[in-house]
């Protein structure tokens, strides 16, 4: 099965296994940041290109601590 190229807000919500709320999305939209979106009339859809993008971009990369630094050396 193919993935589709587009999420209704709903689905995104259940993709980060609700982690972000559609009422969280519908204020991200409001404000202008979160991940792209497309308005076609009244419906609001996710492009799945986008929004793997901005959760590649929320990736928070950790640094060595020096006890791991030591053990590699």
């Amino acid at each position: 099965m193919t993935e589709p190229l587009y999420l209704t807000p709903e689905e995104v919500s259940e993709r980060f296994r609700r982690a972000i709320s559609t009422g969280t999305l519908a204020n991200w939209r409001a404000m202008r940041v979160g991940p792209a979106f497309v308005k076609i009339g009244k419906s609001i859809v996710y492009p799945v290109a986008d929004l793997n993008q901005w959760a590649n971009q929320q990736t928070v990369r950790c640094r060595a601590t020096r006890s791991t630094q030591r053990e590699g050396t």
